[in-house]
C-alpha cells in the first residue's frame, strides 16, 4: 500500500489539489561489514568508485525512502511533496540518511 504513495522533490503536483497535512520523515543508520570496509581501504590506496560505499548508500536512501511512505501512510497521506535528503557519517563505516517532506492529503 506505501509503494503507492506517490513521493516528489517539487512543490506542485500536476493535475491535483491537495492539503498539508504535515512534515513526515524516514530514517536510517547503515554500516558496512568488515570485509568490504577492507576492501574499500584498499581501493582508496589506487583510486576510483568504491562500490561497497555506493550500495550503502543505495540501500540506505531506499530505506529512508520506504520509512518516509510508512510515515506519511500512517498520517493518511496520498503524497509527500518537497522532499529532499539529508546524510551524515557517524563514523569510518557508518551513515545516516534521513528522507524528509511534507504529506499531503488529495482533495480533488
Amino acid at each position: 500500500m506505501t509503494e503507492k504513495i506517490l513521493v516528489t522533490t517539487t512543490e506542485n503536483i500536476p493535475g491535483h489539489h491537495y492539503e498539508i497535512i504535515g512534515e513526515v520523515f524516514g530514517l536510517t543508520t547503515q554500516s558496512k561489514n568488515v570485509i568490504k570496509n577492507i576492501g574499500a581501504g584498499l581501493k582508496n590506496i589506487v583510486g576510483g568508485e568504491i562500490k561497497a560505499y555506493s550500495e550503502l548508500l543505495t540501500e540506505a536512501r531506499d530505506t529512508a525512502i520506504s520509512r518516509l511512505r510508512d510515515n506519511a501512510s500512517e498520517l493518511g497521506a496520498d503524497a509527500v511533496v518537497m522532499m529532499r535528503f539529508d546524510s551524515d557519517s557517524i563514523s569510518q563505516d557508518m551513515e545516516t540518511v534521513a528522507a524528509y517532506g511534507t504529506a499531503v492529503k488529495f482533495v480533488d
